[in-house]
């Protein structure tokens, strides 16, 4: 099975008309760049970054909220990992979350 890598900062534009992997790789980037209660609609879409805590604590918490983020809002894909990159001394953290896309999510016509 593929495994994809999908970061925040490869969300530059919407694909308005985006199907199979190219849309859920689209809607997990989404997920990834929208912090819970910036949503008008849907306060509790994408996920809750943590704050003012140890790193390592900081990049647990993170994981496992975006794994559940992920669960709810694109159930096509599966997590496999979540790393991070940036400068956590600086108070960069930048998750990079590698997915698998479920074999049953894609319909081939």
């Amino acid at each position: 099975m593929i495994e994809y890598e999908v970061t925040a900062t490869d969300l530059k534009r919407i694909d308005f008309g985006a199907t199979g992997v190219a849309e859920i790789l689209q809607n997990i980037r989404m997920i990834l760049a929208t912090t819970e209660f910036s949503c008008p609609m849907d306060r509790g879409f994408a996920w809750n970054p943590d704050i003012d805590a140890p790193i390592p604590v900081v990049q647990a918490r993170t994981a496992a909220r975006l794994v559940a983020a992920i669960q709810e809002y694109e159930p096509r894909a599966e997590v496999v990992q979540v790393s991070f990159q940036g400068e956590p001394l600086d108070g960069k953290v930048k998750p990079i979350v590698k997915v698998r896309i479920k074999d049953d999510a894609i319909q081939f016509t």
